[in-house]
């Protein structure tokens, strides 16, 4: 791996509106093509800020510099930076590092998606501030102590305001690139009202998609084929258990739901 370190020298007084075009701009520029945030830090001063980013190896990196540079995003970015003034940030500068051991064991990011009805059997789509390119299952990542169901349920609520049931699994789906693996599940609407939120989605909504109708609104293809393993679905045996006493909080074995709640 190769790590890139890009430190911003700014003005205390900045810092709130540094992380938020950081996080409206700079975070999505590198997530979307393929960077990977390590992590975030602000010297206990407030006038410098740390970002280290993860990149396969050197090609990978020159190619996700060359995405962003062409991307609309940028542009855009760029745009904002000159309203708010050139001393939103003082200076920049980066440098490279390469890992001398492997330190802790192996981990991987756990997200959800679900392919969402409605009574007319229409699919809820949204269209995420990140990937305007395309429309897609709404979803997103586990947060810790958290179960996957009750990560789908949340993740559609806020994404959508939507709130659903959920009838199990349709698939699972492991981005090797990313370390990202998702699981994939089918409901139903079963309350709220339709409403984009703030910083993450720019439309959500019930759609009559198809087979046929799949590549208008779904372009990216590993999207494609999560929608599609959805459509008719083969649901897999799950179950949700804690362990040291052990306690099975609930079973899905592909035709019933059983609950100790």
């Amino acid at each position: 791996m190769l790590h890139r370190r890009k430190t911003y020298t700014i003005r205390p007084e900045r810092l709130e509106e540094f992380t938020e075009f950081f996080h409206t701009y700079l975070y999505p520029l590198q997530v979307s093509h393929g960077a990977r945030l390590v992590g975030r830090w602000v010297t206990e001063a407030e006038d410098e800020v740390i970002a280290i980013w993860e990149y396969r190896d050197r090609e990978h990196y020159e190619q996700v510099d060359r995405d962003v540079r062409n991307s609309a995003l940028r542009r855009e970015a760029m745009k904002k930076r000159a309203r708010l003034g050139k001393n939103l940030y003082i200076k920049s500068y980066e440098d490279f590092m390469t890992s001398t051991g492997t330190y802790a064991p192996p981990r991987a990011i756990v997200s959800v998606t679900a392919y969402i009805t409605n009574d007319a059997g229409e699919v809820l789509l949204v269209r995420n501030l990140h990937r305007g390119d395309t429309y897609e299952m709404p979803g997103g990542q586990v947060e810790n102590h958290e179960s996957i169901l009750d990560a789908i349920k949340r993740e559609v609520k806020e994404e959508t305001g939507v709130d659903v049931t959920i009838d199990g699994i349709t698939g699972i789906y492991q981005n090797v690139s990313s370390h990202v693996l998702c699981v994939c599940f089918r409901g139903k609407a079963v309350g709220g009202e339709l409403a984009t939120q703030e910083g993450e989605t720019t439309d959500v909504g019930f759609f009559p998609l198809t087979r046929d109708s799949l590549s208008e609104y779904i372009k990216r293809e590993h999207f494609q084929l999560r929608t599609l393993d959805a459509m008719d679905p083969h649901y897999f045996p799950h179950a949700l258990y804690k362990v040291r006493p052990y306690e099975l909080i609930s079973r899905y074995d592909g035709n019933t739901t059983s609950s100790s709640r």
